[in-house]
């Protein structure tokens, strides 16, 4: 995979996800922009060329409504039937081309520690590596529903990297803690999928031979990346950033949160809070006085 990352790919078919993306959030410089334009950009901005948006039937006119500043390097791949991210990662296999590529999901809103994003973070690795990596960040296990996790190795010498033994696709706190223990973490803390990835053409082989043997059930990624682990190099990186995703409770309350602390007005966004949190403190305590 010595070839730099020129596609990626974003699904937004899922069924509860599918009008997230369309959303509008206060970006860092005070502009409302929808999530699906912050997240475009930024790959753009990455160095990527071009995106294939993976839509469900009857969505495209509203994604090139939100995404008409980048209308020549945006293709709509639809996918007919919800049958799973994995599928829906499938539909674009002619786009990417034979080539690794990008992959993200639509309902993630990613915040970079460093002048460079999260993509560019990811991007540099993979290219470096020259394999498959995807990004994890540790996740405390209360929100293990929402995420795969992995269990892996420490890649020596290399702060932050570990070499990918096996996905668990949301698993339970208890198998967490049997099989996804990793050296480093605090306790009760697991390396759970960021929401973007670079991978290797030949994962569309092994999502393809999934779905031979998976006729009548919904393809998940999971099981092609254990696939992809046992195959090729395929590396696990904590990029310095955080995602705020906005499928889970007060979403997104906190990617605008996180957001605004993050901009230009973050002054402002820090008064708002403190009021807000002393008038809840003052009608307590006035509550509590009274009982």
């Amino acid at each position: 995979m010595a070839s730099k990352i020129k596609r990626a790919i974003i699904t937004a078919a899922g069924p509860d996800q599918r009008r997230l993306p369309l959303q509008t959030l206060t970006d860092r410089t005070g502009t409302q922009s929808t999530v699906i334009h912050l997240l475009a950009e930024e790959i753009l901005e990455a160095g990527v060329e071009r995106i294939a948006l993976v839509l469900a039937p009857g969505d495209r006119r509203d994604y090139q409504i939100a995404l008409a500043d980048f209308e020549e390097r945006i293709e709509y791949i639809e996918q007919e039937s919800p049958m799973g991210y994995g599928h829906a990662v499938l539909c674009a296999r002619e786009f990417a081309a034979n080539e690794p590529f990008l992959l993200q999901v639509s309902d993630h809103i990613y915040l970079s520690g460093r002048p460079e994003s999260c993509t560019r973070q990811i991007i540099d690795i993979a290219e470096k590596a020259d394999c498959a990596v995807s990004a994890v960040q540790a996740t405390h296990e209360s929100q293990l529903p929402y995420y795969g996790t992995i269990s892996g190795n420490v890649l020596p010498n290399h702060q932050g990297m570990y070499q990918v033994e096996k996905i668990f696709e949301k698993p339970t706190p208890t198998l967490a803690e049997q099989e996804c223990v990793v050296p480093g973490l605090r306790h009760g803390y697991y390396l759970c999928f960021f929401g973007m990835h670079v991978l290797t053409p030949s994962v569309f082989s092994l999502l393809a031979r999934e779905v031979e043997t998976r006729a009548d059930r919904r393809l998940g990624l999971s099981p092609a990346l254990n696939q992809l682990a046992s195959t090729e190099k395929y590396l696990a990186a904590q990029l310095n950033g955080r995602r705020a995703n906005l499928e889970v409770q007060f979403g997104f309350l906190r990617a605008q949160v996180a957001l605004g602390l993050h901009g230009a007005g973050r002054e402002e966004v820090l008064t708002l809070m403190m009021e807000e949190i002393s008038h809840t403190m003052e009608k307590n305590r006035t509550s509590g006085a009274s009982q």
